[in-house]
């Protein structure tokens, strides 16, 4: 300290701490002087003290006046060193550096202009400050004096200058720096780090494409920022990166596609335009690098395909059919089970391109890797019967034939057609609203005989007996009308000369016992119909009610479609055919007067012809028993209404008509006890609510008349039938 007081005279001293400007800088060009004689004398410890003086008694000093003088005279200080100053950087900077957070703005002012000077003296010397350097005007750039941030500027590129020219600077060191730094969520501050990437960038001995993981998530950051400006020199920094990218033969695609995965959720159209752009990019040009992260890659496209931004979702839909034309192995690193749990995650999505899309992916996977799939298939089996409810026919078509795929394992398949029918036991809606569609579908995948056994074989032992009355109301429905079940009618319609046929009968029959009028529909399909008129002979007066009459009229209407043409053709033969008039007349007794169905039954049997009867025929068709008869056959023909007999009344192609009977008289039973118990419970809670007036008995047939033709029919049938 004395050496340097004897060096700097008083005056000097005094004059840097001076409030004038001119005093401090006429100082600060004296000691530039005096530094200068001991440097071309070598006496650098001299300097050493005068550094030390200026930095201790100046820089760090609590007056502002001080530090202005001290930090003018530092960098004239530098000047005078010239080749010199480098020695003492150390002393010269860290003072400076230390101004940059004054709390006088003029004291900021004055470090950038002192750091300004110095950095002109030594160049690329100072390299080893730059991270302290760039840390201090990157809190300077958003500065909130606008002197302070224009002398910052102006030092910014300055050190841009310095560095670009420098083989001395080490990205690696400042890399961590920028990291950090990128989560600055300051306008200005972003613009002064887009800036110094953009310039690095453009530097060839600097390798700024190997750091992009490190600084891409910010930059992607960068692109929803209010500031127009500041969003275009990311996007532009951006574009420049993957141009390189492109022309690079090694890059770490991994990395980034986790970054680009993130991004591509982000609540801004812009951001997530760009992220599914460099996606596509990487899946076009990453390959194989790509395989551990293709999942996460389809997590980032499948809600995409559905953006509301028409842009995205081109780019989206061309990423996800590159991603799946890429054959990757299950040996090499592929996933197949992350890439189900968000197909499966993607099937809750609200937006119906993506459910489509997230079904390709697991029917892709099926296809290509099936016995992978099927080790998952307890993780995504209940989600594939749930999206059977799904609003878009889309969605439940291409589900079915996820599901149809899987079921071509015969126990695979009996676990679908269970699953199916727990699925519409627990949701009616589901049955009501896509029964037909999901029944029909299956039965072309499957093959609609073994679709129809399987779950006939299911209901026959199906203990919710109401449920099962519904089911198989609505199969017998779409059997009936479905045009995919054409070759299944047809073979119902030869149970009696063919033995598929029959076994296709009798598997159907026992479950199809649960609903009258599906067990009547299915023995007039056959051309059963001395069974049929069975059948409507053995309803009793519980089993005529309102759902009964429904699905009555809905049998008579069907009766005039093209489906049953040949029963309608096959009443020009009367004679030929006394059991189905029978069973007709039988329906017609059991209809209401003065519903539309019975106008349309009865004007339909009106329009019979009344030749080709004779005594015999009719004294057959009006036998109490059905089956007490025996009728003549030629061959392989049916005749005699229908029937091919064996010797035996009761057994016709193999079929004992007469168990069969006894088989649905026994299920109506149990039908019928089950209502009379449901009631039973009604009246009982009613009773205990205490409700007043006492509930109503359970509806029966509006009148006597429509139960009571069928325990007439038999008598009266013949006198009927001669109309």
């Amino acid at each position: 300290m004395a050496d340097a007081l004897s060096v700097i005279p008083a005056a000097v001293l005094r004059n840097l701490s001076d409030k004038l400007y001119e005093k401090r800088k006429n100082a600060a060009l004296e000691v530039e002087g005096i530094v200068k004689q001991l440097a071309s004398s070598g006496d650098h410890e001299k300097i050493s003290a005068v550094i030390n003086l200026l930095t201790t008694e100046f820089t760090y000093s609590p007056q502002a006046n001080h530090r202005k003088g001290g930090l003018i005279v530092l960098a004239a200080a530098t000047v005078g060193l010239t080749s010199e100053a480098a020695q003492h950087l150390e002393q010269i900077v860290p003072p400076v550096l230390n101004s940059f957070s004054d709390q006088d703005s003029r004291v900021r002012y004055y470090a950038c202009e002192a750091l300004y000077n110095i950095a002109k003296v030594v160049r690329g010397d100072f390299i080893i400050f730059f991270n302290q350097i760039f840390d201090a005007l990157c809190k300077l750039s958003a500065d909130s004096d606008a002197n302070v941030q224009s002398a910052a500027h102006l030092l910014d590129r300055l050190v841009k200058d310095i560095v670009t020219e420098s083989d001395q600077f080490s990205i690696e060191e400042f890399i961590p720096l920028l990291r950090e730094r990128m989560n600055v969520l300051n306008p200005y501050v972003r613009q002064f780090l887009v800036g110094w990437i953009t310039v690095l960038d453009s530097v060839p001995d600097i390798d700024m494409l190997g750091f992009l993981p490190d600084f891409l998530d910010g930059l992607f950051n960068m692109l929803s920022d209010s500031s127009h400006e500041i969003r275009q020199q990311a996007d532009s920094a951006l574009s420049e990166f993957l141009q390189e990218i492109k022309n690079s033969p090694s890059v770490d695609y991994g990395r980034m596609a986790e970054i680009l995965v993130q991004r591509a959720a982000s609540p801004d159209e812009f951001t997530r335009l760009t992220s599914i752009t460099w996606i596509n990019e990487f899946v076009k040009l990453g390959g194989d690098q790509l395989v551990p992260y293709y999942a996460d890659i389809l997590g980032a496209i499948l809600p995409c395909i559905s953006d509301k931004e028409e842009k995205i979702r081109v780019v989206a839909r061309e990423t996800n059919e590159e991603l799946r034309a890429i054959k990757a192995d299950p040996a090499e690193a592929f996933d197949v089970g992350a890439i189900l749990s968000i197909a499966r995650r993607q099937l809750d999505s609200e937006w119906e391109a993506t459910r489509i899309e997230a079904l390709r992916w697991i029917s892709t996977l099926l296809n290509r890797h099936r016995s992978e799939v099927l080790c998952f298939l307890n993780d995504i089996f209940d989600t594939l019967l749930k999206a059977l409810s799904d609003s878009s026919d889309e969605v439940v078509l291409l589900v079915l034939d996820i599901h149809a795929c899987i079921a071509q394992d015969p126990l695979h398949f009996r676990l679908l057609v269970v699953f199916l029918v727990h699925n519409f036991r627990i949701d009616h809606s589901l049955l009501e609203r896509r029964g037909a569609l999901i029944i029909r579908r299956l039965s072309v995948l499957l093959d609609a005989e073994r679709v129809y056994r399987e779950l006939s074989t299911i209901l026959e032992g199906e203990a919710d007996l109401d449920f099962a009355c519904i089911m198989v109301q609505a199969l017998n429905l779409i059997l009936l009308t479905s045009s995919e079940l054409s070759e299944l009618r047809e073979l119902m319609k030869q149970s009696l000369v063919n033995d598929a046929g029959k076994d296709l009968f009798v598997s159907l029959y026992a479950s199809w016992c649960h609903s009258p009028m599906a067990i009547i529909s299915l023995c007039l399909l056959a051309q059963m119909y001395q069974h049929a008129s069975a059948v409507v002979q053995s309803l009793v007066e519980e089993d005529i009610n309102v759902k009964f009459l429904v699905q009555l009229d809905k049998l008579i209407r069907l009766l005039e479609t093209p489906i049953f043409a040949y029963l309608r053709l096959q009443l020009l033969e009367p004679g030929r055919y006394m059991w189905l008039l029978k069973a007709l007349y039988g329906l017609l007794m059991l209809l209401p007067q003065q519903s539309a169905a019975f106008k349309i039954l009865r004007t339909r049997l009106k329009s019979v012809p009344s030749y080709s009867f004779n005594h015999d025929q009719l004294k057959r068709a009006s036998s109490g028993n059905p089956y007490s008869q025996i009728l003549h056959h030629s061959g392989s023909q049916i005749t005699e209404d229908g029937d091919v007999n064996q010797d035996n009344g009761n057994l016709q192609n193999g079929i004992n008509f007469a168990s069969r009977l006894q088989q649905f008289e026994q299920m109506q039973l149990q039908h019928r006890m089950l209502a009379k118990s449901q009631a039973q419970s009604r009246n009982c809670s009613t009773s205990l609510l205490k409700e007043g007036p006492k509930a109503e008995e359970p509806r029966q047939p509006p009148t006597s008349d429509t139960n009571r033709p069928s325990s007439r029919s038999s008598r009266r049938g013949p006198r009927q039938l001669q109309i």
